[in-house]
């Protein structure tokens, strides 16, 4: 039985609920009821005479900002929709719309997707390949989420290679400045900049926020952990929960220094781990606590769970990947018959790169089993809803070029590309955007009459939408104007005529038609706003929804739950839980991830390879824990590398379990002595109770 000093909470977790008036770091373990600490804690500080709207919570994505924001419902009721809870993403957001004017930004900059980002880099770097472009966004970024801007940049560059992306990092901070644009990594990067350099700004936000919690900490990059220290200041009013044996976002900035720093940083911080797992039982965690136990440990704890022993892990060997797949359906098939999880969706596929999800793809079909392929293309990466978000970011931001230019060809409407290459040249003569030049009285100098003509009746058809959508209030005029608006330029006809399939462009029309629906319902206050507000019963107007679409990577209000087999990275699972786990392809090269050119049969020592090891043994520490009652770890002996075929090695990590010297077969014979002598137990305790009773 769990020792419990409150509804729902264990002591540890009442301990960090009860913690609010200093640095506070939750170490909480796989499983160990992280978000029920938040939103309790939550409550605690409401309960204490602390203001909703001074409390924020902040996460790293959409789906678990909602998650916590609902899950906030059930304990406070209506004050949750006051709490802010959102992204560190969402947050900057916020913080740069009341404040950018500070950095040169008005309030209505545009928020550019990866696609905006890899067609001005291939633009100011002069070339057409996307590879290379997209190569320049990911070195751009990296020093981003270290703080350092073009010139930090070419000041740290270690050879040609990169003093050339700084250069070019250089012209592309100019674009976004003229287009008043940012990137995503801007929305961490700039807020830091503004605290920073602003006092006023800084103890503004200092005193709009009482208390921040910092949900999966562990995943903070430099950048986000100088956001959070200028946030709270010298009061230190925070709580960081986080899992250091969960940090696999490396690649993409993370780093464990933040754990580290926060004890140098703030010396009277509490530490409180939380080690008791609810979602698994004994076996699963065993093997995980082993797997991770090599790791060195900036906080030491061990998991345990009382949920009982449960099944042992399973560890299975297949020739190849077609047989690994047969053998994992095969179980599925097994476990459904024999188990009480028998829904489709208790199973998941665990993988460590996406493309090994093919050759089970192909089996769960032969099978006709449903599956899903976690991560899949986002609703706002389809080209039909990438076209209807540049129009609302022109609406918004007229010197958006990107947009700008995305909007004026999407649908066709006569003005062909030699007009806006004109059109450019002129913009950057004159330093002016796009939207700008189109009325500038230089104009009908550098360009055709027919051409001017047609310029400025874009212009005035982008001025009416942008009024009216400024006037729109409320769900059914909303969804009136975007019915007209779709009307008026033709974009129905527009994807039938750019599609050879019928049924293709049936398709996109219909999530033209479901995107228009939703963004209604935020103009009615029917769904949050992008920075994690409830809207409530209040009516928006349109312009002021479409300045919240950029941040949105996916409408998870769309999604319902199916039932369905899930395939998965490695990655993407964290955060999730199956009854039923299969974590495939644990092999050397794969995973840990190959670690040197040799496919991981030449264990080095260096630094930078121990350093990718022990994030690689914390994925596989992630897959582990996904599990709630069975696990079946699998390798391969012969896998394809390329046109080869290799001989597999089974993962370090699968030893590293140490199954063999954990599993302890039970003795029967000392199970019925122990059960005799409980019922002695029993019996003797009777008696003495009767006997004290007639007494």
């Amino acid at each position: 039985m769990s020792a419990s000093t409150g509804p729902g909470l264990n002591i540890a977790q009442q301990e960090a609920v009860n913690f609010l008036h200093g640095p506070c770091l939750v170490l909480a373990g796989a499983g160990s009821g992280k978000t029920r600490v938040i939103t309790h804690k939550i409550a605690r500080l409401i309960q204490m005479d602390m203001p909703p709207e001074r409390i924020a919570a902040i996460t790293f994505t959409n789906k678990a900002a909602a998650e916590m924001r609902e899950r906030a419902k059930g304990l406070i009721g209506r004050a949750a929709k006051k709490v802010v809870v959102c992204t560190f993403h969402a947050l900057g957001v916020r913080m740069m719309r009341q404040d950018g004017a500070a950095l040169g930004l008005k309030p209505q900059f545009s928020i550019l997707d990866s696609d905006d980002v890899t067609s001005i880099l291939k633009d100011c770097g002069g070339t057409t390949d996307a590879a290379t472009a997209r190569q320049w966004q990911w070195t751009i970024s990296l020093w981003k989420n270290m703080g350092l801007n073009s010139d930090q940049a070419m000041a740290q560059a270690k050879d040609d290679t990169e003093r050339q992306v700084a250069t070019l990092m250089a012209r592309y901070e100019e674009r976004l400045s003229a287009y008043q644009s940012v990137d995503f990594d801007d929305l961490i990067s700039l807020p830091l900049k503004l605290l920073k350099d602003h006092a006023d700004v800084r103890h503004k936000w200092q005193s709009i926020l009482g208390h921040v919690l910092v949900d999966e900490y562990q995943d903070t990059n430099a950048t986000q952990y100088e956001v959070l220290k200028l946030l709270v200041g010298e009061r230190g009013r925070f709580t960081a929960v986080g899992d250091d044996d969960q940090s696999i976002y490396g690649w993409r900035g993370a780093t464990l220094d933040n754990l580290k720093k926060l004890p140098q940083d703030f010396p009277t911080l509490k530490v409180i781990k939380l080690e008791q797992n609810y979602r698994s039982t004994s076996a699963i965690l065993r093997a995980a606590n082993n797997v991770i136990q090599p790791n060195p440990k900036l906080f030491p704890k061990t998991l345990f769970s009382e949920l009982g022993e449960g099944e042992p892990v399973r560890v299975v060997d297949a020739d190849n990947e077609e047989h690994e797949a047969d053998r994992t359906v095969a179980r599925i098939q097994s476990l459904r018959a024999n188990s009480v999880h028998k829904e489709f969706k208790d199973f998941a596929v665990l993988y460590r790169a996406n493309h090994m999800a093919r050759v089970f793809e192909q089996a769960l079909r032969r099978a006709n089993i449903p599956y899903k392929v976690s991560g899949g293309q986002s609703f706002f990466d389809r080209a039909e809803i990438k076209d209807l978000c540049a129009w609302f970011r022109l609406w918004v931001n007229n010197d958006d070029d990107p947009a700008f230019l995305r909007a004026i060809t999407t649908p066709k409407r006569g003005i062909g590309h030699t007009t806006l290459q004109a059109l450019g040249v002129f913009a950057s003569k004159y330093k002016l955007s796009l939207f700008e030049a189109l009325f500038s009285n230089s104009l009908p100098a550098a360009l055709s009459a027919r051409a001017v003509n047609g310029l400025h009746e874009f212009g005035r058809f982008v001025n009416d939408l942008e009024y009216r959508a400024r006037h729109t209030l409320g769900a059914e005029a909303a969804a009136e104007f975007l019915k007209d608006w779709l009307k008026e330029m033709g974009y129905e006809k527009h994807l039938y005529d750019s599609e050879d399939n019928e049924k293709v462009a049936a398709s996109r029309w219909t999530n033209v038609l479901e995107f228009c629906d939703w963004m209604g319902k935020r103009c009615g206050g029917e769904i949050e706003d992008a920075a994690g507000v409830s809207t409530g019963s209040e009516k928006k107007s349109l312009l002021e929804v479409a300045q919240t679409i950029s941040l949105l990577s996916t409408i998870s209000e769309r999604e319902q739950e199916q039932n369905v087999v899930t395939l998965s990275t490695l990655h993407a699972s964290k955060g999730l839980e199956w009854p039923h786990v299969m974590l495939v392809g644990v092999n050397e090269g794969l995973l840990p991830f190959k670690l040197d050119d040799d496919d991981g049969r030449n264990r080095d020592t260096s630094e930078g390879t121990l350093l990718r090891l022990q994030e690689e043994r914390r994925l596989m520490y992630v897959g582990i824990t996904r599990a709630q009652r069975s696990l079946a770890v699998s390798w391969i002996k012969r896998r394809k590398k390329g046109r080869e075929t290799i001989g597999g090695i089974p993962s370090r990590f699968i030893a590293e379990m140490a199954l063999d010297k954990n599993t302890v077969k039970e003795d029967p014979r000392e199970k019925l002595r122990a059960l005799r002598a409980e019922f002695a137990k029993k019996a003797q305790d009777s008696a003495t109770a009767a006997a004290q009773s007639s007494a």
